[in-house]
């Protein structure tokens, strides 16, 4: 008996994506992964412009098109017709120029789902500018939560880009299928980065107005204040991070460490002498040895791991968190659903890849695609070269 492939949640939403990088196609590939039918479309010549940027268009195929023609605007907008979702991450105005607008959109589906990924939004005075998630950050407040308490530290794409920008978008983007049922209509998802960011750190500013949160870095339960919350290093060089915040866990991280102290737990008083003593004791040991220590134990201690690492680690193979895509690790999308397996990640495409095969699964004829080839409105990337 043979089985079905895995479909996922999504398997009945069709997605047209206008190619851009960073939080908009990571958008549509967690879509493509969630079981999506998603089109990544873009421009003709090759090699892509903006290139695979970290992997971000696996998963979904490719088809080449002259966005910037008449005869290509209308290929996109014939896909539209028979699409769910449009994601485009273009500077405001870009795609009206283009005649890929919401309204131009709408006026051929007024049931699109229309996602727009941008930094600092479709309006505001800094909407027309660049930035970058560094820039989003600083201006939600999220950036001066992370560092050090002598500067602000960039946590990597992952508060602006990715978390308050993707996240926001694909969450915009349920919930505007969601209503469509109700509704019948679709609507503009403006998703901002900046606006996502500040959402991000929504629990830090209850507990600033609050009277629970200090205005500064290092001072606080979780940024590194407490000696208790933090990363300790190791003999060997490397790292562990120890989350023993509430009082049980706390105690079970003395207990195995060897320590003891005279003063409460979270007395300021005490924190110097906490701080030294768990400095000492992890720099007494590699940092797998303490791994090894705190196995199985509530104290709230685990390795930090290299990028290297973390794919190999036992809980990360148990739960199967990582995929290997190109002769590296990918993770799997997240989160798990009873109802079935999601599909694994596939390679990315490249640019034009799948334009015929994908025009004609979407009504249009083969003497309609030999004439947009013969123009030059669309490309179809070669067939490679079969390895030896």
């Amino acid at each position: 008996m043979t089985t079905s492939p895995p479909r996922g949640p999504l398997s009945d939403v069709v997605v047209v994506e206008l190619a851009g990088i960073g939080p908009a196609p990571f958008a549509a590939l967690l879509l493509a992964e969630l079981g999506a039918d998603v089109v990544r479309i873009e421009r003709p010549g090759g090699v892509s412009p903006l290139g695979d940027v970290g992997g971000l268009s696996r998963s979904r195929p490719n088809v080449a098109v002259d966005v910037k023609s008449p005869a290509g605007r209308d290929v996109v907008l014939r896909l539209v017709e028979g699409a769910d979702v449009l994601i485009e991450g273009f500077r405001p105005g870009v795609a009206e120029r283009l005649g890929l607008g919401p309204q131009d959109c709408h006026a051929r589906n007024e049931r699109l789902i229309y996602g727009r990924m941008t930094g600092w939004g479709q309006t505001g005075p800094l909407a027309p500018t660049a930035g970058h998630d560094i820039n989003y950050a600083a201006l939600s407040g999220a950036l001066h939560l992370c560092g050090t308490p002598e500067r602000p530290l960039a946590p990597v794409n992952v508060v602006a880009d990715f978390g308050g920008g993707t996240l926001y978008l694909v969450m915009g983007i349920l919930a505007a299928l969601h209503e469509r049922t109700a509704t019948g209509r679709g609507q503009v998802i403006d998703a901002a980065m900046v606006d996502g960011a500040a959402s991000l750190v929504t629990m830090m500013y209850g507990m600033l107005a609050n009277g629970s949160w200090e205005d500064r870095r290092g001072v606080n339960m979780i940024d590194g204040g407490l000696p208790c919350y933090g990363t300790y290093q190791c003999a060997d060089g490397k790292w562990v991070a120890v989350g023993a915040l509430e009082p049980q866990f706390w105690a079970e991280l003395n207990a195995k460490l060897g320590v003891s102290f005279d003063l409460p737990q979270l007395d300021p008083a005490g924190f110097a002498t906490q701080r030294a003593a768990y400095e000492a004791a992890f720099g007494s040991r590699t940092r797998d040895e303490w791994a090894e220590h705190f196995a199985g134990s509530d104290a709230c201690v685990t390795p930090v791991l290299s990028m290297t690492e973390a794919p190999e680690h036992p809980h990360n193979l148990a739960r199967g968190i990582f995929a290997r895509l190109d002769g590296g690790a990918a993770p799997r999308i997240a989160p798990r659903f009873s109802g079935g397996e999601l599909p694994d990640p596939t390679a990315a495409r490249v640019v034009g890849a799948d334009t015929v095969s994908y025009l004609a699964r979407h009504g249009f004829t083969a003497a309609e695609i030999d004439d947009l080839l013969r123009a030059g409105t669309i490309r179809q990337a070669p067939e490679p070269e079969p390895k030896e």
